[in-house]
């Protein structure tokens, strides 16, 4: 699983602006510095974004090498839900 979450290192300590979800308590994570003022807010979005969308396709890589499969209806529908479109 790969979730990407914002956030900012402040005395040692990382904070995170929003808690991940379906996350336990000893996840392993890997952390990125950003340099800081050089990525404005739109394009570190838009990173999230794109790194989300690779979780999500290895995600289906892994279901279709464990066999388990679904209609590809309801794949549509999750996608036309999370870009906000319709067929």
């Amino acid at each position: 699983m790969l979730k990407t979450v914002e956030g900012t290192y402040r005395n040692g300590q990382i904070e995170l602006t929003e808690l991940p979800e379906n996350v336990s308590d000893r996840t392993q994570v890997l952390i990125t510095f950003l340099d800081s003022g050089k990525i404005d807010p739109g394009k570190l979005r838009q990173l999230i974004d794109q790194l989300e969308t690779i979780a999500g396709i290895q995600q289906g890589f892994d279901e279709v090498d464990a066999g388990q499969t679904r209609p590809i209806g309801d794949f549509v529908q999750t996608m036309q839900q999370k870009y906000d479109i319709s067929g």
